[in-house]
């Protein structure tokens, strides 16, 4: 291969490979924005600090703000607890006040033997069903409302002689 170079090409190239290696080795000192590399690697060093403080103070941040979330969504499940518990404690009034009035009712000579539905939402009763007189329809009224928790009766008997 080097037999086909005469000696002045042999000449120029190596004057060529000499340059190309000149100017890499020149490239590889050269200096950014008159900095040295030390004080490039400083640079780069506060910079990767900086970014790392920044990183940091928004975890720090997110983390805040998923603590209150979390204190927020506590708050809200305790309110939708203490809901439903009071509404089952309401149901829980109206099952034993529907109770104590179908139990005063079958009590009572005239209107133990009639089918009385009681129905008790909010602690008002609602009395269906027949009654033998208008007497008696008059007392399942006053049963109702002698049982506590009871606020008013809505008595729908209907008198049927018998």
């Amino acid at each position: 291969m080097n037999s086909h170079l005469t000696p002045s090409s042999r000449t120029a190239l190596t004057v060529a490979c000499s340059m190309a290696l000149l100017l890499a080795l020149s490239a590889c000192n050269k200096q950014d924005s008159g900095k040295s590399v030390g004080e490039s690697i400083d640079l780069g060093m506060a910079k990767t600090e900086q970014a790392a403080k920044a990183a940091k103070d928004k975890a720090a941040a997110s983390m805040d703000s998923a603590g209150n979330a979390m204190k927020n969504a506590t708050k809200e499940a305790e309110a939708a607890g203490s809901k439903a518990a009071g509404a089952m404690a309401e149901k829980i009034d109206d099952i034993a006040i529907t109770t104590s009035v179908s139990t005063g009712l079958a009590k009572d000579p005239d209107l133990s033997l009639t089918k009385i539905n009681v129905d008790t939402k909010d602690g008002v009763v609602t009395l269906n069903g027949p009654a033998p007189t208008a007497a008696a329809k008059d007392r399942a009224t006053d049963i109702a409302k002698q049982v506590k928790g009871v606020t008013s009766v809505n008595n729908q008997l209907v008198i049927k002689a018998s």
